[in-house]
């Protein structure tokens, strides 16, 4: 069945991405958590703490079912329902200024009719880089990454998932971009074009991708010198950050609503930000150049 498959393929993801990011990292392990919900199913949750590399990391792992809850019914317009949902979650936020954050998700949802057949099935997630100052070959080099794995399923995927991707991480209220973008896709459903196990090929080959686009970047920077003026940037930028997550996301807003496991919906807060009044940097210098990129999103590949 392709929810069993997939809940395995995102279980070993977590095992692959958590083990690597520890020997990227150096000093600090993930602590695990395993957790249950109470209407059905439950999650696996790893977080990285205070780390050589890592202030604050999660990569989680969730599979839930049972009945609907009211808000989704609303939402997708049906009544009484059951569902199942299962995805891989992750944010790393890095020490050094000079890394980018990033963000990924990789999930698959089923709905069922009273006789438990399946009425509903779709693939969705994505990946992209929230960098606080912005090496060019940096997200050049992520956004070929993330071409490269949809090329291999649609020559059409990356242009059109890359601007979903500009469009939905968008932080409205500041008339910015959260980031760098990458790519982001929802509703992947059986089509003439693509069955649901395509689907399937196509998101696990974005996700296998992850270490590849993240990886490299953070040995490039994680060593780099950085003065007390370029972390309190970095703080300020995620400030920002936590404002699309609280006031745009989808997912959290959602896993608000729906009474969510709260300590796993708010993983992906940084443990320090900061909003300075009025803030904004000085003209030419390259926190000013990050912003100007952020105004209009590029082309990066």
């Amino acid at each position: 069945m392709l929810k069993d498959q997939f809940y395995n393929y995102i279980q070993d993801l977590q095992d692959r991405i958590t083990s690597s990011l520890e020997t990227l990292d150096g000093t600090a392990r993930f602590k695990e958590d395993i957790w249950k919900r109470a209407e059905g199913g439950g999650g696996r949750t790893r977080v990285i703490e205070n780390g050589g590399v890592f202030e604050k990391g999660g990569v989680n792992i969730s599979a839930v079912h049972g009945e609907l809850p009211k808000s989704m019914q609303q939402h997708f317009g049906v009544s009484e329902a059951d569902f199942f949902a299962c995805g891989l979650s992750l944010v790393l936020h890095p020490k050094n200024p000079m890394v980018p954050t990033v963000h990924a998700n990789w999930r698959y949802f089923e709905m069922y009719n009273k006789d438990g057949e399946i009425v509903d099935q779709w693939f969705g997630g994505g990946q992209d880089l929230t960098p606080y100052y912005l090496f060019d070959e940096d997200a050049i080099h992520f956004h070929s990454i993330c071409k490269n794995a949809c090329d291999l399923h649609d020559k059409d995927f990356y242009s059109k998932y890359k601007s979903r991707c500009d469009a939905y991480f968008w932080n409205a209220h500041r008339n910015e971009a959260r980031g760098v973008g990458g790519l982001f896709f929802d509703y992947c459903k059986a089509s003439e074009h693509m069955s649901m196990n395509q689907w399937y090929d196509f998101v696990t080959e974005v996700g296998n991708s992850f270490l590849d686009a993240y990886v490299p970047i953070v040995e490039q920077r994680k060593d780099l010198e950085y003065s007390k003026e370029q972390r309190d940037w970095q703080e300020i930028r995620r400030g920002r950050y936590v404002e699309f997550n609280l006031v745009h996301d989808k997912g959290t807003l959602f896993g608000l609503k729906t009474n969510g496991r709260i300590e796993s919906i708010l993983m992906s807060l940084p443990p320090h930000a900061q909003w300075v009044y009025d803030h904004y940097p000085k003209a030419g210098s390259e926190e000013e150049r990050l912003i100007e990129v952020l105004k209009k999103p590029k082309n990066w590949v």
